[in-house]
């Protein structure tokens, strides 16, 4: 037998992405009942099993990843497609799914992603904000910004802004406190640490002539979400290592003071991320060429 409804295998998309038919079901916008049955349905159409369930999560099988390869090209297929025809028509439509940093976002990108929206009232913004990468292959996201060396060799990456990290505190905290002159006055100072990607950033590197030197640091507060830890600066609570980007808006205010300026940091280079070989909408991409030319537009940091 065939498949009959070509939308069945949202179901299969979602469930396997998701690993539970409950999380499947959410994403769809119907009951979980009814997303069983629609797998059970493409299971007796192709009598094939597709998946393997268990009381904790449902896990391809072989037949299932191959179905699973094939309506993941259909549907980019389709949505090539979709995106021709519009860009036909002169107009971008769509939802571009967005991933990027907390603090960048806010500090950043709101007004940016603000204007785009508004020149191009087609197109729908579904954003996920955080300082836990998400996975651009596996996640449904378009695009993810992210900071930081890049590792996934599967992923396409476009550099959008040279960055590096900088120290910063607030002239309410160095009024109470000598500024550090060295990376090793560190360790006499409260210093506002976060997670990126799970693990806190407590080894904080600096370099002078070419020569490397880490300190651990550590302080009273640590959070998962780094706008937090800025906020914290600003707020006189301690001394802060972040991104250039991120806290330029309160270097120009005056909220923050950047800190052993005769010393370097490692780059700290922000990309936007897309999945190798997959089609990129004409959305997806006039958002990057957008954002690369904000980037451009800023002076350096």
């Amino acid at each position: 037998m065939k498949i009959e409804n070509l939308t069945d295998l949202n179901v299969l998309v979602h469930t396997a992405r998701s690993g539970t038919l409950t999380a499947a079901a959410r994403a769809l916008g119907i009951t979980p009942a009814a997303a069983s049955a629609t797998l059970k349905r493409l299971e007796a159409q192709l009598g094939a099993r597709l998946f393997e369930r268990s009381t904790r999560a449902m896990r391809l099988t072989p037949q299932g990843q191959t179905l699973l390869d094939y309506a993941t090209r259909a549907f980019e297929l389709l949505a090539e497609g979709e995106s021709l025809v519009a860009a036909d028509r002169g107009a971008l439509v769509g939802t571009l799914r967005v991933a990027a940093p907390s603090d960048l976002t806010r500090s950043t990108l709101l007004p940016w992603f603000d204007e785009f929206l508004d020149t191009h009232p087609g197109l729908q913004l579904a954003l996920s904000v955080g300082d836990r990468p998400l996975d651009v292959m596996r996640d449904e996201v378009d695009v993810a910004l992210r900071f930081g060396a890049l590792a996934d060799s599967r992923l396409v990456a476009r550099r959008l802004a040279d960055s590096r990290p900088v120290l910063c505190a607030s002239p309410d905290y160095l009024r109470r406190h000598p500024a550090p002159q060295v990376p090793q006055d560190l360790l006499q100072h409260n210093c506002l640490t976060f997670h990126r990607a799970g693990r806190r950033q407590r080894l904080w590197r600096f370099a002078r002539d070419g020569h490397w030197t880490e300190v651990r640091v550590d302080g009273d507060r640590v959070v998962d979400d780094a706008s937090l830890a800025r906020e914290w600066a600003v707020a006189g609570r301690g001394i802060t290592l972040k991104s250039a980007l991120d806290v330029r808006q309160d270097e120009a205010s005056g909220a923050l003071v950047r800190l052993l300026p005769g010393w370097d940091t490692e780059p700290y280079p922000l990309h936007a991320l897309l999945p190798s070989g997959r089609f990129v909408p004409a959305r997806v991409r006039a958002l990057v060429d957008f954002l690369a030319l904000k980037f451009a537009a800023l002076p350096a940091p």
